[in-house]
C-alpha cells in the first residue's frame, strides 16, 4: 500500500541523498512512500539551491 507523500519529505530525502548519508531503510522507506515526480521536483529544486549557495559564495570571496 503506497502512503501519501509530501513534497517535504521528498525535499529531506533528496537533501539527505545530496549529502550522502542514508540508511538502507530510510530508503526502503522512501522508494515504497514517495512520489517520483515529487523526487524529481526536489532534485531539481536542490541542485539549484546549492548552485546559488556557491554562487554566493565565490562571489563573497572574488570580492574580498
Amino acid at each position: 500500500m503506497k502512503k501519501n507523500s509530501s513534497f517535504l519529505q521528498s525535499m529531506k530525502a533528496v537533501m539527505w541523498g545530496f549529502l550522502g548519508v542514508r540508511k538502507k531503510s530510510g530508503l526502503q522507506e522512501d522508494v515504497a512512500s514517495l512520489s517520483f515526480v515529487h523526487i524529481i521536483i526536489a532534485g531539481v529544486v536542490g541542485a539549484l539551491i546549492f548552485m546559488a549557495i556557491l554562487l554566493v559564495i565565490v562571489k563573497v570571496v572574488v570580492s574580498h
